[in-house]
């Protein structure tokens, strides 16, 4: 194995020790403990095998970091359709849930979540399916 040929500056680590502390997100708290086990000086080799990263994906955030910072750990903004499911959809579809079916027209005493998805589109006119109703009842329990 080549050895890496990246020089990082001297506050990498206490740089990643914030970054560790402040991020929530699972994925991105791992490429940043793998990263900052590389800048302490373990070969990736070693780190890959320990934390269960490939050697090609821990190599490329490792040089990421190196060229970015801490900006180069975090998921870059992926193509396709934004999601038709906002944040205050999701709190108006919450709300929606705490109300009586019965005074929305419905003729049973409980929510479904096709019942939901249909107040909701008239109520907001964007049209979900009950499967994505069921995923953001599902969290927020």
């Amino acid at each position: 194995m080549r050895t890496l040929k990246l020089h990082f500056p001297d506050d990498a680590l206490p740089t990643l020790d914030s970054f560790l502390k402040q991020t929530k997100e699972a994925r991105v708290f791992r490429r940043a403990q793998a990263v900052r086990n590389v800048v302490k000086g373990q070969r990736l080799q070693t780190v890959s095998d320990a934390l269960q990263f490939t050697y090609s994906a821990l190599r490329k955030w490792v040089y990421r970091f190196a060229s970015q910072g801490t900006h180069g750990l975090v998921d870059r903004p992926r193509s396709g359709r934004p999601p038709k499911l906002t944040c205050a959809l999701e709190q108006r579809l919450n709300r929606l849930v705490a109300q009586d079916p019965l005074e929305h027209g419905s003729l049973h005493s409980q929510w479904s979540c096709r019942e939901l998805a249909t107040v909701l589109a008239r109520e907001t006119g964007v049209q979900l399916g009950r499967e994505s109703v069921r995923s953001v009842l599902k969290k927020s329990t």
